[in-house]
């Protein structure tokens, strides 16, 4: 068993020890892995950040899965938000967590739809990091810059549950999938409204014990459903750990004791809930009727 697996801990250790800003010590990580310098990275980022943006507007045209299954949810909720009436009486999480949803569903869309998508940290919790970086964004007038660095520590947190546990649904779950993709947005909404290591430290292990055990049960095996609505689920549960995180309360265990806790839950859950369709929602009758009746044809 290594014994020197990535700490976020340890980043947050570090930074303080060198007396440098969080990002920067998360850029000169990022750099020499990748091998290269620092500008490269950054520009990559921002890259990533304009394949997140095309992403979600094509979301938003309306687009369709080509099974058929699932399309259209994110224009509808953009055409219910236009209608201010209507804005007014059902927007229940408030103008930013419902942007958040609205963004996450669109990019999860197209992903379905076979659009491009950036895998944050899968294809199929693509949507989640997405969705809370464009609704900040939007409603505190976040530059380029800015969200590339938030991007920077959602990728560093990501590569820390990875190698500490698991990304796969098909071996830790959807807690894994979706799951980490919300602590890997809850980590970046701390970071860019001000909070420190420690605040993310909190985000990161809140998020894991609210989806401790979320099963992989996609019907079909076509990452559609229940895959869409957990996006903007998670979404939500990013973004209610930030602000946890920011307002000052912390979390009795540690970030990388919940990631480890998750890659445990993982490891225990029967081979029928980790994306294999012989579980959960994918055993409904209507799932089995419908999968049935598609690949019949």
């Amino acid at each position: 068993m290594r014994l020197d697996k990535l700490s976020w801990a340890e980043f947050v250790r570090e930074a303080e020890k060198q007396r440098t800003g969080l990002f920067d010590c998360l850029l000169n990580h990022e750099a020499a892995q990748l091998e290269m310098d620092k500008a490269a990275v950054l520009a990559r980022l921002s890259s990533l950040l304009d394949i997140m943006e095309e992403s979600a507007r094509y979301g938003l045209t309306g687009v369709r899965s080509n099974s058929g299954l699932t399309g259209g949810s994110a224009k509808k909720m953009a055409e219910a938000f236009a209608d201010a009436e209507k804005a007014e009486s059902l927007a229940l999480l408030g103008p930013l967590a419902s942007d958040a949803v609205l963004y996450a569903t669109a990019v999860a869309e197209c992903n379905a739809a076979m659009g491009r998508i950036v895998a944050a940290p899968t294809a199929g919790a693509s949507g989640i990091v997405p969705g809370v970086l464009l609704a900040l964004k939007k409603h505190y007038n976040l530059g380029r810059a800015a969200l590339a660095e938030g991007l920077m520590v959602a990728g560093v947190i990501g590569e820390v549950i990875a190698d500490r546990a698991t990304l796969a649904g098909a071996t830790g779950g959807c807690q894994a999938e979706c799951g980490s993709g919300a602590a890997m947005a809850a980590g970046a909404a701390v970071y860019l409204l001000g909070g420190d290591g420690r605040q993310i430290d909190t985000a990161v292990s809140i998020v894991f014990k609210n989806v401790l055990g979320l099963v992989c049960d996609p019907v079909a095996g076509l990452v559609e459903v229940p895959c869409i609505k957990r996006n903007a689920g998670c979404t939500v549960q990013a973004l209610l750990a930030a602000q946890m995180a920011l307002l000052g309360i912390t979390s009795f265990i540690p970030a990388d004791e919940a990631i480890d806790a998750m890659e445990r839950v993982g490891r225990s859950l029967p081979h029928g809930l980790r994306e294999t369709a012989e579980g959960g929602m994918a055993t409904t009758p209507t799932a089995q009727a419908w999968a049935k009746k598609y690949f019949g044809k």
